[in-house]
């Protein structure tokens, strides 16, 4: 499970409206029958009109100032292999975010009235995308790139051609278009992956959309906040401040396994992901003691995001700089695009 929190940011200003956002997250109901829609959900509602949606965040910014976000987005990126365990469920999807949003509300470190903040003090929309589409991150991409490359090249030589300011044979070209084409490493149903293209398989993730402020529209709850958990003297009283992001993630990792009793492999943790970042030795030591039958199926989900596996054990010679930073390059790319969830 991946999950990321941001503040939402418009030209490296905070967008002043959710309106954007939410249309954004409309893209993948274009087209199809309400029947087909995904709609917004909430921590008690269903069906919720993007019109709803807007209106109640863009309605809880009391006191909020234009250079402060008004909202945050936080995405729930399942594993394909946690998308099979559920049988890629919107239904299912829907309960765990509900859960997750109850470990969000413990992470502040706050009170409101006198008490812990729970759920009923957060204001937050949420929806369920089937989808996901390449990006120029992706190993497909990327590798493909060279050829996508030569063919641009090969239809801007065509349009001079036809435009009479080059000379050249347009039917050599085109032959010259379609074999790039063919050749080009990556392909889906007989086509040359490019950018935009939706990907293959379980693809369903999370999009929330949560509030600053409280659903009283009196506080300020910001999960970008960087202290972790303090207390500090502010007009001769003591007060709780604080978002505990570890916690966060951790817990909602721990909430999805309770709720459909999944076995995570280590490298799935997002322990481990932290881990590997701080100590990449450790990380692949932690590997080496597994059990025979979690230590192979750990290093098949490295494999399939096309990590560099150094050979066990480890030692200074076989884990580089430069060996590392291939490895952290190829988990960053595969979390970016949903491979996994370390």
């Amino acid at each position: 499970m991946y999950i990321t929190i941001t503040a939402q940011k418009i030209d490296g200003n905070y967008a002043q409206s959710s309106a954007d956002f939410v249309s954004y997250l409309e893209k993948e109901n274009e087209g199809k029958v309400v029947e087909e829609q995904e709609h917004f959900f909430n921590q008690y509602g269903e069906e919720i009109s993007a019109e709803e949606v807007i209106n109640d965040i863009d309605g809880n910014t009391a006191k909020l100032k234009k250079t402060e976000p008004k909202f945050y987005s936080i995405t729930l990126n399942p594993s394909a292999r946690e998308l099979k365990a559920i049988q890629d469920s919107p239904e299912a999807l829907k309960r765990y975010t509900r859960e997750a949003m109850k470990e969000y509300a413990k992470a502040f470190n706050r009170e409101i009235d006198g008490k812990p903040i729970s759920v009923d003090d957060i204001k937050y929309y949420a929806k369920v995308e089937r989808q996901r589409t390449f990006k120029g991150t992706d190993k497909e991409i990327r590798e493909n790139q060279p050829f996508a490359t030569q063919i641009l090249d090969l239809k801007q030589q065509i349009r001079g051609i036809e435009s009479g300011g080059k000379s050249g044979n347009i039917k050599l070209l085109d032959k010259e278009i379609q074999r790039l084409e063919q050749e080009a490493p990556h392909q889906l149903d007989g086509k040359r992956i490019v950018r935009g293209m939706a990907k293959p398989g379980h693809q369903s993730h999370v999009h929330i959309i949560v509030s600053r402020k409280d659903a009283s529209n009196r506080f300020s709850l910001s999960p970008g906040s960087k202290h972790k958990a303090s207390e500090v003297e502010m007009h001769g009283k003591t007060v709780k401040r604080g978002f505990d992001r570890d916690s966060f993630i951790r817990n909602s990792e721990k909430t999805f396994d309770t709720l459909f009793k999944y076995r995570r492999n280590y490298v799935e943790t997002y322990t481990a992901r932290k881990t590997f970042l701080k100590d990449p030795k450790e990380y692949f030591s932690m590997i080496s003691g597994l059990p025979n039958n979690e230590r192979a199926l750990a290093y098949k989900l490295l494999s399939k995001t096309g990590v560099p596996i150094p050979k066990i054990p480890i030692n200074t010679a076989q884990l580089t700089y430069k060996a590392i930073s291939r490895i952290k390059k190829g988990i960053g790319n595969a979390i970016e695009s949903g491979s996994i969830g370390v």
